[in-house]
């Protein structure tokens, strides 16, 4: 039985150029493999037509270039879509595409399930399996292209243009690959994905803020979702080990280091939880001293939940009394794909049978 090849998304810049002078192959060659893999898309080696076929040979029987395997296929009225993905031990994971107007953003998973259990949260719900390989969060991206037929389109036309690590996990648990990859979607001779246009969403890793700050230089976003530490407790249980007062100590460091980017603090509107004029008075007190934005975001359910989305009146009343009394942008995520469970909170790893395509 042959071994597995290694899937060559798995390699960093770096790592294939130590991999091509090892095999005395000339350095100038990767920028041409680069090329064809992360701006042409190509699917096989011998696609590469500016490499001689000797090395195009040596390169298909070392490596691999593979696609994630689609599980099930899924598309909103809306336009979004979302793709449950198998990977190559029966694990599967969810990846939403959101079209809106000129901008198109990918979200994509950084874990097999999730270890935070935050409540109010569909992913919540499963138990953290594994983190996911640098081949299986690039896989995401690559293959999402492909089935968008991206890879075809010329620069200007190319739907793909923003990218969230917002799916399912925590990003920051699952830290070199993820830092991995955002490198590679920001490396200028590949899919040169402006960083301004990639987020990283993270419940409170406190612990490895300052590393992010130092190894990446996209935008942060931390789901806060409460004002106080009683509530948070019980949203984000993370909050129990780093509380609202030492994750907001830390953010106000990175706010220095970082100060021409808004840190945007996310926050789930649940009816009765967290939704009142007193938690709106003293989110506006945790977060005054800080460079900011809120997005507020209205739950969307999932089976078997317990929450209720906050009426929409008492949602503009809470972002009208933040914009006035603190004087902090506020805005409302306008849910995208909650029909087919693709909405922020609604992501697991579930063949559901919903609007299949």
């Amino acid at each position: 039985m042959s071994a597995i090849k290694k899937n060559i998304f798995d390699l960093t810049k770096k790592e294939l150029e130590e991999f091509l002078k090892n095999e005395n192959i000339k350095l100038f060659r990767i920028n041409q493999i680069w090329n064809w893999l992360y701006v042409k898309g190509a699917t096989s080696f011998f696609e590469m037509n500016n490499l001689p076929n000797d090395l195009k040979r040596f390169l298909d029987n070392t490596f691999s270039i593979s696609l994630l395997k689609v599980n099930e296929s899924y598309l909103s009225e809306d336009g979004t879509r979302k793709w449950l993905f198998k990977l190559r031990d029966g694990k599967e994971i969810e990846t939403v595409f959101i079209p809106e107007g000129k901008r198109g953003t990918i979200c994509v998973s950084s874990q097999v399930g999730c270890s935070l259990s935050c409540s109010f949260c569909h992913t919540g719900t499963m138990k953290l399996v594994r983190n996911l390989a640098l081949e299986e969060i690039l896989g995401q991206i690559v293959t999402v292209k492909f089935f968008l037929e991206d890879w075809k389109k010329k620069t200007e036309e190319k739907v793909v243009t923003n990218i969230v690590y917002m799916g399912m996990g925590e990003p920051l648990l699952n830290y070199n690959n993820v830092v991995k990859s955002i490198n590679i979607l920001c490396d200028t001779e590949g899919l040169a994905i402006s960083k301004r246009k990639i987020t990283l969403s993270t419940s409170g890793i406190v612990n490895k803020i300052k590393d992010f700050q130092r190894d990446t230089d996209v935008n942060l976003a931390v789901s806060l979702h409460a004002a106080f530490d009683n509530i948070r407790n019980e949203l984000v249980p993370i909050n129990k080990k780093w509380p609202i007062a030492t994750l907001i100590k830390e953010l106000l460091d990175y706010n220095y280091l970082e100060r021409k980017k808004r840190i945007t603090f996310e926050y789930i509107m649940l009816d009765g939880v967290n939704d009142s004029l007193k938690d709106a008075k003293e989110l506006i007190k945790i977060i005054g001293p800080l460079k900011s934005k809120v997005n507020l975001i209205p739950f969307n359910p999932w089976p078997n939940s317990s929450y209720n989305v906050s009426s929409s009146e008492k949602i503009e009343k809470f972002k009208k009394f933040i914009l006035e009394n603190g004087k902090i942008i506020a805005t409302i995520r306008n849910p995208r794909g909650d029909d087919i469970l693709a909405a922020c909170g609604q992501l697991k790893s579930l063949n559901k049978k919903i609007s299949r395509v």
